[in-house]
């Protein structure tokens, strides 16, 4: 039996994961000074946020050239959502981003949708 297996080969790229953790990239922040939920919208307003942007803001910065919401923009960027509520807030505060409340089609307290959620987590349990 071979003393190496797949899983012990270099790291390269990708399989080696982040090189910086979560909590550095918000300066060890947990808690944005904007108000975001996960379906909050943001966008881009066109105005640079003054100095250098770090990579995670950057990206941050263009993923938000069209609406998109704060759980999107955390997934895309693969940070917990609580890091990238601190990072969104950041560009909101220098003005780069602009927020709204998620726009719903639909009533929210429409009876006939909750009906259907709750049929649907019935089944599932």
């Amino acid at each position: 039996m071979s003393a190496a297996t797949a899983g012990d080969g270099p790291w390269l790229d990708d399989a080696a994961g982040r090189l910086v953790r979560p909590y550095q990239v918000s300066n060890g922040r947990t808690r944005p000074t904007a108000a975001f939920d996960l379906l909050t919208q943001v966008r881009a307003t066109g105005a640079t946020p003054l100095g250098h942007l770090a990579p995670e803001y950057a990206q941050a910065l263009d993923l938000c050239r069209g609406p998109v919401s704060v759980a999107e923009v955390a997934g895309q960027l693969g940070l917990p959502v609580a890091v990238a509520k601190v990072l969104l807030s950041d560009l909101v505060d220098s003005g780069a981003l602009t927020t709204r409340p998620p726009a719903f089609h639909h009533n929210p307290t429409d009876r006939s949708l909750l009906e259907a959620v709750l049929d649907g987590l019935r089944r599932q349990l």
